[in-house]
């Protein structure tokens, strides 16, 4: 499969087959960061605000995902779980939808704006994982530390950050180096691009690898 980071929280997947999944898009314009010409063919989306649920801006898509629950299409499974955006059960910022997602036999997890710490049972519905897609800027959802926390429990072979101070945003979050700084320089991979690709066969199980993507605009 294929990962390439659209900016912020928004990634696009691509199976093998050409199968393509979108993960909250947003508002260009408001968050500070354009967001790219992109099509596919399933939207998901881990709650409503406009730098996660800009559906308008991906083109072509056959199937929008904002429910907790299993979906399929095409033979690649998803399933989301529900999950709060703040430490008060959504009081404060309301639900969020975490999201699992299995292509080409690679596991992959979608925190969206998740803002509590990992629960024992969440832990047990996401299970295994090969790539986590975690945020790590703080204010608005987890911070570094706890985004540590997230990755010691659930042990991936993969941590993608997302969710942190770039170079044009309207917002304040915490910077990257919060996160990559509780890890060792060996085990942080900096990619000279913002794409990847994975076989399930990448996966060792021995080791958690930090891998950054380098956006350009």
């Amino acid at each position: 499969m294929e990962i390439e980071w659209l900016g912020h929280s928004s990634f696009r997947l691509v199976e093998s087959t050409g199968l393509s999944i979108v993960t909250d898009p947003y508002d260009g314009k408001k968050v500070g960061i354009p967001f790219p010409d992109v099509s596919s063919d399933v939207v998901t989306i881990s709650h409503k605000h406009f730098d996660h649920d800009a559906i308008q801006n991906v083109k072509d898509a056959k199937l929008v995902i904002e429910t907790p629950g299993p979906h399929e299409l095409h033979g690649v499974r998803l399933n989301g779980f529900l999950s709060y955006h703040d430490q008060e059960k959504g009081k404060k910022r309301g639900r969020n939808i975490v999201y699992k997602i299995r292509m080409d036999g690679v596991e992959l997890c979608h925190l969206g704006d998740i803002g509590e710490e990992l629960s024992p049972m969440l832990a047990e519905f996401i299970g295994m994982v090969n790539v986590l897609l975690i945020p790590v800027g703080g204010i608005y959802t987890i911070d570094a530390n706890q985004a540590k926390e997230y990755v010691d429990m659930l042990m991936p072979d993969v941590v993608i950050p997302m969710h942190y101070m770039q170079d044009g945003y309207k917002t304040s979050l915490n910077s990257l180096d919060e996160f990559t700084d509780l890890f060792d320089k060996d085990d942080v991979e900096y990619v000279d691009g913002n794409t990847m690709e994975f076989d399930r066969n990448d996966f060792s199980g021995d080791r958690t690898k930090v891998i950054v993507f380098n956006l350009k605009h």
